[in-house]
């Protein structure tokens, strides 16, 4: 019998809904600690994105409206994120395709919403009597992995998709019934980081941006007071940004010259873009969003009493406890 593997002295597991949420909101971190010394980082993808947009014409075929082949596509699209970012560990919850994508649509002030159930696919990942089957799925994979840090969205699925919402459920569940779980975070987006983002944008001489910039309180933002933990990502803007590009369907990435690979594809030139400010990225709605030079999170559970003031890092106090 072979020896047993050897678990990585820290060991963190990020929980995302689709393909390309990893990369938009985590990516920098993911890229960050996966070439770390004697670190692990394992993502867990809920579903395969079926129901997503199309933004490549060629490609429109293959929606959930047509072909139905989209799903499937987007596995080739994650697997080249996470080779961007260096990611090795990476699961399907309940294995490829167990759970569907299950859409939205836009309610008001622009926040999306389930669609209405008899519209669901019966696989639907936000299926109401799907959520326990999901968390056990998810404390098999927690268990396996034994993770010191997990990362997941906030109650409100960071802008309301019904997806998000269940992965924040489920995750918080899951985390609660593993003995390894010391620290869990939310990803968010802090409001000071994002309006400074966009002035940069906006400001940037001749930016030629080919989409509009949001307008105030247009883009789902958490209060700054709020945020206690903040990586700074520049050294992987290169990483984060090719893992953007991988999830070509979904979005566009503008790096202030144009997308395409004349801009400053390179490591050096992509860090100096990101100096100022010049880095952009957009979904199917075709609304500019800055790229960061920091991922935010908000600790909301750890095995400590003391609340830190404003960490650098997710593993921040974990030996001493």
């Amino acid at each position: 019998m072979p020896p047993p593997t050897r678990r990585a002295r820290r060991r963190l597991l990020l929980v995302h809904a689709h393909p390309d949420d990893e990369t938009i909101t985590t990516g920098g971190t993911i890229a960050h600690y996966a070439a770390a010394p004697d670190t692990d980082v394992t993502l867990v993808t809920c579903t395969l994105g079926e129901q997503g947009e199309v933004m490549v014409p060629e490609l429109a075929g293959l929606a959930a409206e047509h072909a139905d082949q989209l799903g499937g596509y987007r596995i080739g699209e994650l697997a080249g994120a996470c080779a961007a970012l260096g990611l090795t560990e990476h699961r399907w919850l309940g294995g490829l395709g167990r759970w569907r994508d299950s859409g939205m649509v836009v309610a008001e002030g622009g926040r999306a919403a389930a669609p209405p159930p008899d519209a669901l696919h019966p696989r639907a990942f936000c299926t109401p009597g799907q959520r326990a089957a999901q968390v056990a799925a998810l404390t098999e994979i927690m268990t396996e992995v034994a993770p010191h840090v997990v990362v997941g969205y906030d109650p409100g699925g960071g802008y309301g998709h019904p997806d998000h919402v269940r992965a924040h459920e489920i995750t918080m569940a899951a985390a609660a019934d593993v003995a390894s779980v010391r620290k869990v975070y939310w990803t968010v987006l802090p409001r000071a980081d994002v309006a400074a983002g966009l002035a940069e944008l906006a400001a940037a001489p001749g930016h030629g941006l080919p989409w509009r910039l949001p307008t105030p309180d247009e883009l789902p933002t958490s209060a700054d007071d709020a945020v206690t933990t903040q990586l700074d990502v520049s050294a992987q803007l290169a990483a984060k940004v090719a893992a953007l590009r991988a999830h070509a369907t979904q979005l566009t990435v503008w790096t202030g010259a144009g997308s395409g690979a004349a801009a400053g594809d390179g490591v050096a030139g992509l860090v100096a873009l990101g100096e100022t400010g010049r880095l952009a990225f957009a979904l199917t709605n075709e609304i500019a969003l800055p790229v960061p030079r920091t991922e935010s999170y908000v600790l909301v559970g750890s095995t400590s009493s003391v609340r830190p003031v404003r960490e650098t890092d997710l593993f921040d106090g974990i030996e001493t406890w």
